[in-house]
């Protein structure tokens, strides 16, 4: 037989672990400098340009084959 746990005890302590995640997640996120946060946000702008520069134009595609 498995062990007789406290269930109020268990959901206190999983919802304290999920604060000190998020927490964490926080710290980490805000305790930058400005300068790497944006150094960041502009890393990210341009991957997502780079990527949808590569998309293919169906209806360009359509228009050369013609």
């Amino acid at each position: 037989m498995g062990e007789v746990i406290n269930l109020a005890r268990y959901r206190r302590e999983r919802a304290r672990r999920q604060r000190q995640l998020e927490a964490a997640e926080n710290r980490a996120r805000t305790g930058r400098p400005k300068a790497e946060r944006s150094k960041e946000v502009a890393e990210a702008a341009r991957a997502h340009d780079r990527h949808e520069s590569h998309r293919l134009d169906p209806a360009a595609r359509a228009d050369e084959s013609v």
